[in-house]
């Protein structure tokens, strides 16, 4: 114990800058992290809110509900990130300035070869700065949304899962997640955008009388729009189209109709198996 004391007190003059150190700025630190997280998370709900509040009130009147929902989520999303990083900042750039003394007199030289150091960066910020430009554009433009179903002319496709400053996250229907840089998106097909169209073909006997199959497309198509279950996911029932190609041994009957975002596929596999079952009746028979 008595070595303890001794080593203690010859090292004193060594110990009692970090004393003094920390008796000078610990408090005030500790304020600074404290409230960098209650503006963290706190400012990032309450922005989150305020964005989507902002959204319903003022296109509630033109897009259908399932849109909304999507614009609140993409834009809540990119405005919640971006206050974080804002806030993270600030809490470092304060903690810094608190933490060393003279902050200014260090910080000089470095603003000094800021400019250097900048052209330096610039060249290998190009690409970072073309991705995060055009996320920018493609929630300006809103292209697409979180939750969307989209195809993209880099031969991935999806459902948006985030969108990013620099990349577009999209998994696909195998379960594989796709990150795609902002900036080499040059062509999207938006799937699920205002509404859809439930459009599919049945091949039947070339001898099958085209007025009938019609007929029953269309009653069908009536039947299930007018269903407790489906009619707020129809909003024109599928119907017979047109006739498609034909050969000898098949002839193609184009179906289609509207339906809200994303409920086209449960449209079509609905249609599909109630038509299979009223053709059974009759003696319209499918194409071998």
């Amino acid at each position: 114990m008595e070595s303890i004391q001794i080593w203690l007190k010859s090292h004193a003059d060594i110990w009692s800058p970090f004393a003094k150190w920390f008796g000078d700025h610990l408090t005030a630190m500790i304020v600074i992290i404290i409230s960098g997280l209650i503006a963290y998370y706190v400012g990032g709900r309450l922005l989150s809110a305020l964005v989507k509040r902002m959204v319903r009130s003022t296109r509630h009147r033109e897009w259908h509900q399932k849109d909304i929902e999507k614009r609140q989520k993409t834009l809540a999303a990119v405005v919640r990130n971006v206050w974080h990083l804002f806030i993270i900042i600030v809490v470092l750039i304060a903690l810094f300035r608190e933490g060393v003394d003279r902050a200014d007199a260090i910080l000089a030289p470095l603003f000094a070869s800021a400019g250097i150091v900048g052209i330096a960066l610039g060249f290998g910020a190009q690409s970072i700065l073309k991705d995060f430009m055009a996320g920018l554009f493609i929630i300006g433009e809103n292209q697409y949304r979180v939750g969307d179903i989209v195809e993209f002319s880099e031969d991935a496709s999806g459902t948006v899962e985030r969108i990013g400053s620099r990349t577009t996250v999209i998994r696909d229907v195998d379960g594989n997640v796709h990150y795609l840089p902002n900036g080499s998106i040059t062509h999207v097909i938006n799937k699920t955008m205002g509404y859809s169209m439930a459009r599919f073909i049945i091949t039947v006997d070339p001898a099958s009388d085209v007025k009938e199959i019609s007929s029953i497309i269309d009653r069908i198509g009536k039947k299930l729009a007018h269903e407790e279950k489906w009619q707020n996911k129809i909003i024109e029932p599928p119907a017979f189209v047109s006739v498609g190609e034909f050969t000898g041994t098949s002839l193609e009957i184009i179906i289609a109709g509207k339906t809200q975002p994303s409920d086209q596929w449960a449209v079509v596999a609905e249609m599909r198996r109630r038509l299979l079952e009223e053709l059974e009746k009759t003696d319209i028979k499918l194409a071998p």
